[in-house]
């Protein structure tokens, strides 16, 4: 039977039969913890006793401002459990822009009409400047006295529900709360879940996971499949990933760990930065759907990935490219699983034209990886700027339906869906029945008549020596009167030289002799919450000379950082 709601399938989960499964949490130091879904039950139905002694109530909405931990699991449950809507937001980690992040914290608190905050001691030290500018009516509630309240069993909800609000990316545009119903969001589980074989994930029903769980892809494709299933799933902190991605791949080694996801960047950073001593003894073999989304697929990255780690048993046909978007609760496509990832060598004249034809010739080519078929339930459509459906291998915009979409954006934003179809924003097209994605549609560079995809500048240079893997930005700039298109690097290492083999790398993928290069240092380029590159915001921060990296995080920063909070709180007090 197909349990509708998430609190109906969290009961289920903590049956006696499931007490082997359950959440692990693994810290810097690989030390692990693990929760069952029976502790995870009782610990959710703490924190809805709690949260209700405090007057919170069916549909008001939470903000979560808290890392990968237990903590934010009680409270996300616990809001099921009584009705609440909870709102995962992103913590401080990036401590040089603090400023940035005070600004965009408090207008998403008001974006989704926050009635109280979920989060620790640490990081309420911090974030008093976003209190002082957006004063919730229950508060800032600490994550530790949560299981102080009385056990509460759970309301009765409806399928139909909102189950959670999650911002959209955000790349072009300011985050949008994307509202999603426990029938959307479990559709979209059940899909990701039925495109597994049943042999294959009876036999080991494990995950692993180091995405943020303020994001979809952490959320709703990691989380939500365990707890549904239910099976296990190994939780890493993503900045522990980031500081040593090795810890990943032992997890997943040690857990034998069928699936795990991550954006392309994470399987070239991990290509670039793991040494061969850090994986003594790992055993890669049970991995067998390493999904591959949020973010544009590079073949080039993912071949890398394969030859680097398939003398640790990592299989060729485990990567698998997949297309996805949060107002879709997640997942929309998916190349086929368990056989190698396909690419194919389009002319890059006729893509630039809006065609896609096969090339015929070594030359002038672009090489591009199919996201796969609409998932059960989806249909992909292909139309161009008036409306008008397109045929196979012509590019136009993505317009996407199916039951996982969501029905609007809260707080009566502008919805883009018409009779039922999403615009997804995303550029692409349909060739022999797969789907191919080109770009944002508002990144795309327009020059002298033809498009091209900044995608292709940007991975271009990824090979230079001293350039940073996945942190260039490819713009259009049209400021003065005359189009320009610039490059915005950030280097490993400054070298001479290193402006002239840009240059030339993208010369030679692209065909594009680029006006201007500009090199930057590491962390200088803007990125949303989950870490994609925002384009606009870098060109509009260089016009402003304001395209600069993080300020330097020392003990004085910090202290500054805590008293403007005290200082913002205190104001906030007396008014």
């Amino acid at each position: 039977m197909i349990l509708p709601t998430i609190n109906q399938r969290l009961k289920r989960s903590a049956g006696p039969e499931f007490a082997k499964r359950g959440i692990v949490f693994i810290d810097r130091k690989e030390q692990e913890t693990f929760f069952s879904w029976a502790d995870i039950y009782q610990r959710a139905q703490m924190a809805a006793g709690y949260l209700r002694k405090l007057g919170i109530q069916k549909g008001d909405r939470v903000a979560i401002v808290l890392p990968t931990g237990i903590s934010f699991i009680d409270s996300f449950l616990g809001c099921q459990l009584i009705g609440a809507i909870p709102v995962p937001l992103y913590p401080p980690v990036r401590l040089g822009r603090l400023d940035e992040y005070f600004e965009k914290t408090a207008s998403m608190l008001q974006a989704a009409n926050i009635c109280a905050l979920v989060t620790d001691r640490k990081i309420k030290r911090i974030i008093g400047q976003v209190i002082a500018r957006y004063n919730p009516k229950h508060g800032v509630i600490l994550e530790a006295n949560l299981q102080q309240g009385p056990s509460y069993n759970g309301d009765q909800i409806s399928p139909d529900h909102l189950a959670m609000a999650q911002f959209s990316s955000g790349t072009t545009q300011h985050p949008k709360p994307v509202g999603l119903t426990h029938r959307q969001i479990l559709s979209n589980v059940d899909a990701i879940l039925g495109s597994i074989s049943a042999d294959e994930i009876n036999s080991n029903p494990s995950g692993c996971s180091w995405l943020p769980l303020y994001h979809d892809m952490g959320l709703i494709g990691c989380i939500f499949p365990a707890l549904s299933y239910p099976g296990t799933i190994c939780l890493i902190p993503p900045e522990v990933f980031l500081a040593k991605p090795a810890i990943w791949l032992r997890a997943i080694s040690r857990h034998k760990t069928l699936l795990s996801p991550a954006p392309n960047f994470a399987y070239a950073y991990c290509t670039e930065r793991i040494k061969d001593k850090d994986l003594e003894g790992c055993d890669l073999s049970s991995w067998k759907i390493a999904l591959n989304g949020a973010e544009p697929v590079a073949p080039e990255h993912i071949r890398s990935f394969i030859e680097r780690f398939q003398k640790y048993g990592f299989h060729p046909n485990a990567l698998t490219p997949v297309y996805g978007l949060a107002e879709a609760s997640l997942a929309v496509s998916f190349s086929e699983l368990e056989e190698k990832f396909k690419t194919v060598f389009f002319d890059r004249e006729a893509l630039q034209n809006g065609m896609a034809s096969v090339a015929t010739t070594d030359q002038l080519v672009t090489e591009m990886a199919s996201v796969g078929k609409p998932l059960t339930g989806f249909d992909i459509q292909i139309r161009d700027d008036e409306n008008n459906l397109l045929p196979a291998d012509r590019i136009g915009q993505i317009w996407v339906k199916g039951p996982s979409i969501m029905q609007g954006y809260l707080n009566n934003t502008p919805s883009p869906i018409q009779d039922g179809w999403l615009q997804t924003g995303d550029i692409g097209f349909v060739h022999e029945e797969e789907l191919f994605i080109s770009g944002r549609a508002k990144d795309i560079i327009i020059l002298r008549g033809r498009n091209h995809s900044p995608h292709d500048i940007e991975q271009a240079v990824d090979n230079v020596e001293g350039v940073r893997t996945g942190c260039a930005v490819a713009v259009s700039d049209i400021s003065n009167g005359a189009e320009k298109i610039l490059l915005f690097v950030e280097y490993r290492a400054q070298r001479p030289g290193l402006l002239a083999d840009c240059r030339k790398a993208v010369l030679k993928a692209t065909g594009i002799n680029l006006d201007e290069i500009v090199l930057l240092a590491p962390g200088t380029i803007p990125r949303t919450s989950s870490g994609k590159l925002r384009r606009k915001e870098t060109l509009k921060r260089f016009h402003a000379s304001k395209l600069v990296p993080p300020k330097k995080v020392t003990s004085l920063y910090i202290a500054g950082a805590f008293a403007k909070s005290a200082i913002g709180y205190m104001k906030r007090k007396q008014s």
